[in-house]
């Protein structure tokens, strides 16, 4: 009876599985047809029929929630394979005074709105972290989907990236420590473990890179790939147990890689990202209960259209330290704007504790909005730029 039971729920798995699947590639290729990433289909999708939709899938929540973070860390990597350590050294010296305009111009929106809100310091803070964040899973796939990994502007758009998800290393811990009430030596000593680990991490990338790409090299593409995603997983996975984004650690080994290497890799590891990333965006649009956006909603697209905004002015700024057109910095703010994973995380934070109950549902509406306009946005992000120079230009 136990095994005929367990095989009735592994074959309804299958079939959800298959569903869900079939229904992605449909919806990809409507996305195509009409010229724009699936991201935003992907995301009403997973809204319609998760929590409080039409119908919930009865898959494993730790299934569906580990194929989500592994579809992240393929993003990251396969983001990091584009360029070499060099690149992130020059792109990092030409882009920390963007990062820093981002911290100021992208958390102070939510700061003040927990403000005005009236909420507790611990909602404020967290609120501006959700803010502030972009979302790296889908700019990197928006990059991918829009064939602009390649673009001149793009090393600015990774900068920022970077430093962000460097500066989430930071600001995760002292988060954690303040939610939990602890004392102000443990915090310090978390944030010190932290940064030095990321340090390490970014030191072992540049240093020891071309070993690491002479020993996952052979003439077998299995074993390239196996070894690809083995280096990549344990580096994910050790970042994340030391409480410092696994999207970090992926991002390092992809950049770490280098040569021929590089471009077998890529080749042989984004068809599993392609998948991976579906189920991720799908996931999240599973954990939103369209019930609770209402309440929320008014203060949410007001953010939004602020933070789309101030985030355009950094990509704009950044890019514009590269020496590139207009056009190209008007392509390097839309893609910022998508905010995604992070910003879910930093709200997840706050279950469970008396931190402000509206926080979820705000995060939620908020990033649903970006996650959607986002990806729209960056795609007529050259029509954007073409009206903004008509509008300087004088009458």
């Amino acid at each position: 009876m136990i095994i005929a039971a367990a095989s009735e729920d592994v074959a309804i798995a299958f079939v959800e599985l298959g569903a869900i699947l079939l229904a992605l590639a449909v919806l990809a290729r409507l996305s195509d047809r009409v010229g724009l990433s699936p991201i935003p289909a992907y995301l009403v999708a997973g809204l319609l029929f998760g929590e409080g939709g039409f119908a919930t899938p009865v898959l494993s929540a730790d299934f569906l929630e580990l194929a989500g973070e592994i579809g992240v860390v393929l993003l990251l990597l396969t983001l990091g394979l584009e360029y070499t350590p060099d690149e992130l050294v020059d792109g990092a010296r030409l882009g920390w005074r963007g990062g820093v305009l981002d911290v100021f111009l992208n958390a102070a929106p939510g700061v003040l709105a927990g403000v005005a809100l009236g909420w507790s310091t611990e909602a404020i803070v967290l609120l501006g972290g959700i803010t502030y964040i972009s979302s790296s899973g889908v700019i990197a796939k928006l990059l991918s989907d829009l064939g602009r990994l390649g673009n001149r502007e793009t090393p600015a758009v990774l900068t920022i990236l970077v430093l962000e998800d460097l500066a989430m290393a930071v600001y995760l811990p002292i988060v954690g420590v303040m939610l939990a009430g602890a004392a102000i030596i443990e915090g310090v000593s978390s944030v010190a473990i932290a940064m030095a680990v990321v340090a390490l991490v970014l030191f072992a990338a540049l240093k020891f890179g071309r070993s690491l790409t002479r020993v996952l090299h052979a003439r077998s593409d299995e074993a390239v790939l196996l070894g690809v995603l083995g280096i990549t997983l344990l580096v994910a996975g050790a970042a994340q147990q030391l409480d410092i984004s696994a999207a970090v650690g992926a991002f390092l080994v992809g950049i770490a890689l280098s040569g021929p290497l590089q471009e077998r890799a890529t080749a042989l590891v984004s068809p599993l990202r392609d998948l991976f990333a579906a189920v991720f965006f799908v996931l999240f649009g599973f954990s939103i209960d369209p019930g609770a956006l209402p309440s929320v909603l008014v203060p949410a697209v007001v953010l939004a259209f602020v933070t789309a905004l101030t985030k355009i002015a950094v990509g704009w700024y950044a890019a514009g330290k590269f020496g590139v057109s207009r056009r190209a910095r008007m392509r390097a703010g839309t893609a910022l704007i998508a905010r995604g994973e992070f910003s879910i995380v930093i709200a997840g934070l706050a279950l469970g504790t008396t931190v402000e109950p509206e926080l979820g549902a705000l995060a939620a509406a908020y990033v649903l909005i970006l996650a959607i306009a986002g990806p729209v946005l960056a795609r007529f992000a050259d029509q954007l730029a073409r009206l903004r120079m008509q509008t300087d230009q004088p009458s």
